[in-house]
């Protein structure tokens, strides 16, 4: 494979294949990560689960509707946070040019590997064996040129699933699929693309760029390295922190009165995440989309920045509290964050999020 050479990995199930692992009555059950009650949300199911329609977000007392004998399991940030290391210590053998997107999933850059091992597809099957064997959990990874064509191929197996995109292959690949599956195309964009009479990539091929620019504006232009399979886009490892954020789209629409569950499971999410930093966040960002694909956004850096993750729900809820559009208004996606890191002078170095 001539050029770059990037893997993308993406452990299965993470939280939920984790509690299977170090529980053996749980393995081959549908098992959900979440507290139960009204005010939960699911942060995890296993395929298992995922089998009844289970997914990550959905309301717990939903997910318990739709699978009855479901075993729900409280979260263990600490535990994931853990394991996640292993798994980082284990990229660590094979390359340093890790940039990792969250606990379960990274992007490797192996264009020169420490192992010596000849091809990229080698390199990624052998990592894969190592987290099965050492860590007694699966993997699925992609393999492609850029790490736009490695993501989507991560997907393409899943679960414990291995692809590869030969520089030859992306447009075999690339051509036939839905325009949904482009990064950043939306329903939005895509009903724009479709009212050109554009469902595949194949089809967005064929607009040249002063079009896309017209139609799209700046993303047009990524549009169009994207449906070619071009995206230049560097392997960073630790990047210097500015924010850290996660967030969650819903399955149906929802008021601003019902969305207390997943603010609170998002900001459990991101105070783990935030523990493995050297610096402080002072600031606290509630985001916001709304059913007309609005985004809304509060921030408050309050004296004293969070010191535990039941704070960073209140000051979350808070925020929430200063968004004035009315009962009548849905949303469709929400997010937590925080942002203006400054330096702790009694913390040690910065601890990867993988």
């Amino acid at each position: 494979m001539g050029g770059r050479k990037i893997i993308h990995v993406d452990m299965d199930a993470f939280y939920a294949s984790v509690e299977q692992r170090d529980n053996p009555t749980l393995r081959r059950k549908p098992v959900i990560v979440a507290w139960r009650g009204n005010r939960s949300v699911v942060c995890a199911a296993s395929y298992e689960a995922r089998a009844f329609g289970v997914r990550s977000a959905m309301p717990a007392v939903r997910a318990e509707r739709l699978c009855p004998a479901a075993i729900f399991v409280a979260p263990d940030f600490t535990r994931y946070r853990a394991v996640s290391r292993d798994v980082r210590e284990i990229f660590k053998r094979h390359t340093d040019l890790i940039e990792p997107l969250s606990l379960d999933e990274a992007y490797l850059d192996v264009t020169e590997n420490k192992t010596g091992l000849p091809t990229a597809t080698l390199v990624a099957r052998t990592i894969r064996e190592q987290i099965r064997q050492e860590l007694n959990l699966t993997a699925s990874a992609g393999v492609a040129p850029n790490k736009f064509l490695a993501k989507l191929a991560s997907d393409w197996r899943k679960p414990d699933g291995l692809f590869v995109i030969q520089p030859e292959e992306i447009d075999v690949f690339l051509l036939p699929l839905p325009v949904g599956r482009l990064p950043g195309v939306g329903k939005v964009t895509e009903e724009k693309l479709n009212q050109l009479n554009i469902q595949t990539v194949g089809n967005l091929r064929t607009l040249d760029l002063p079009t896309l620019e017209q139609q799209f504006g700046r993303f047009g232009v990524r549009l169009y390295e994207l449906v070619r399979g071009i995206d230049e886009t560097a392997v960073v490892p630790d990047r210097p922190t500015k924010s850290i954020s996660v967030e969650d789209t819903f399955e149906q629409d929802m008021p601003l009165s019902e969305i207390e569950p997943m603010i609170r499971c998002l900001a459990v999410k991101l105070w783990s995440a935030s523990r493995k930093e050297s610096r402080i966040a002072r600031t606290v960002v509630l985001k916001l989309k709304t059913s007309e694909f609005r985004i809304l956004t509060r921030s408050h850096t309050p004296e004293f920045p969070p010191s535990s993750s039941e704070e960073l729900i209140n000051l979350a809820l808070k925020l929430r509290e200063r968004v004035g559009l009315g009962s009548q208004q849905r949303y469709r996606l929400v997010g937590v964050g925080l942002s203006n890191f400054e330096e702790d002078a009694g913390a040690g170095s910065q601890a990867a999020l993988f």
